[in-house]
């Protein structure tokens, strides 16, 4: 997998948290909200062999509202990204365990919730990875299975694919679940070389999610 590819499976999950607008603290004309982050307990990162990649901020900034009365929103989204270095047959060494968890803002306004993400399916979240970042093709729903994440039971849905490393196809299975998590909808998704089982692996991940991650 190309390294902007293993980008992107963090990055549409930006793309996600930010397709809508969210209000939050008015300051200087400009309406911030900003998410809690959200990481996976060192432990299990450890039992696992996922190694962290870091947090980062990803910023948007939009109008919203009709022209005579718009607010200028800046939505900050976390997320933090776990590799692994999987031994592929004929590929030898790649980085192709990846587990990547977003935290975005989940506002709520006279009772609405002003971010798309708390409606999305699982095949939408998944659908948005491939139509965006084009890293998978074949893409077929396999099952799903329900793990108790943050103390809520959420649907973990698995699905089958293709993706390329090294210029020689791999194929691959991509695990997506959502839940929401106090302010914030959590995001978590995981992928792994079909002759490298992983699914274990991304369950202790998922159970080990830390919101707000510990400093």
């Amino acid at each position: 997998m190309r390294l902007h590819q293993r980008r992107g499976l963090a990055l549409v999950l930006v793309c996600l948290a930010t397709t809508s607008g969210c209000l939050g603290v008015f300051s200087a004309g400009v309406t911030t909200f900003e998410a809690a982050p959200a990481d996976v307990g060192d432990g299990a990162a450890a039992e696992t062999g996922f190694e962290r990649n870091g947090t980062r901020d990803s910023v948007v900034t939009r109008q919203l509202g009709p022209e005579s009365a718009s607010k200028t929103v800046r939505v900050v989204s976390k997320v933090t990204t776990y590799e692994k270095p999987l031994e592929i047959p004929r590929l030898g060494s790649v980085r192709l365990g990846i587990f990547s968890v977003i935290s975005t803002p989940a506002v709520e306004v006279a009772g609405q919730t002003f971010n798309p993400i708390g409606e999305y399916s699982n095949d939408r979240l998944v659908d948005l990875v491939t139509d965006r970042f084009g890293s998978f093709s074949g893409l077929e729903r396999v099952r799903s299975r329900q793990v108790v994440v943050r103390g809520t039971e959420t649907t973990v849905t698995t699905y089958a694919a293709t993706t390329t490393a090294r210029g020689q196809e791999v194929p691959v299975f991509v695990h997506v679940t959502r839940l929401r998590d106090g302010d914030d909808f959590l995001v978590g998704i995981g992928v792994y070389p079909r002759a490298r089982e992983q699914r274990a692996e991304i369950t202790t991940l998922l159970r080990a999610i830390e919101h707000p991650a510990e400093a």
